[in-house]
């Protein structure tokens, strides 16, 4: 019977959930002048620029979807095998959700990742932690300062694929 398994998948989708949760409500942190001191949705010339603020849609929707993905798969069993086995615990469910939730979760943190350094390039002058400005010049090689309006998935494609790549280990 798997349902360790289960159970042991069914704790990580809740870490997993959170995780994506935290990092989200983070984005919408920087995103608040009141909260950040930044320029709102960080940009310059906001309300002309919409700055951030589809992206942080982007990465509040895959929170959410998390959320009803980290469902417990353990709990909700039904009988198979003509009745024999009256107790499954879905454990292949339980553990096959585990890859979209973490591709869910790397989008979150890609856009963290790129409202961070929004936000500390907004800071102008100023630097950062020697990791941060690290981490900050590994994405800047690839994705420019955002100063306009412009399609946002490229970008956030970019920073899924470069932590998908293990770029801020």
């Amino acid at each position: 019977h798997a349902e360790p398994v289960a159970m042991a998948a069914d704790n990580l989708a809740l870490a997993i959930a959170e995780i994506g949760a935290l990092s989200e409500r983070r984005i919408a942190l920087m995103m608040d002048k009141h909260m950040s001191q930044l320029p709102p949705f960080l940009v310059k010339n906001g309300g002309v620029n919409s700055g951030f603020m589809i992206a942080q849609v982007t990465a509040a929707a895959l929170a959410s979807e998390n959320k009803a993905l980290a469902h417990p798969h353990s709990v909700d069993s039904l009988p198979t095998s003509a009745n024999q086995e009256d107790h499954v615990s879905m454990a292949p469910a339980a553990g096959r959700r585990l890859w979209e939730m973490a591709a869910n979760t790397r989008g979150i943190i890609a856009v963290e990742w790129l409202a961070a350094c929004q936000g500390i390039d907004l800071r102008e002058g100023l630097t950062s932690s020697p990791l941060l400005e690290q981490a900050r010049q590994t994405l800047r090689e690839q994705v420019a300062h955002y100063t306009q309006d412009r399609f946002f998935a490229p970008d956030i494609e970019c920073a899924t694929a470069l932590l998908a790549q293990g770029a801020l280990q």
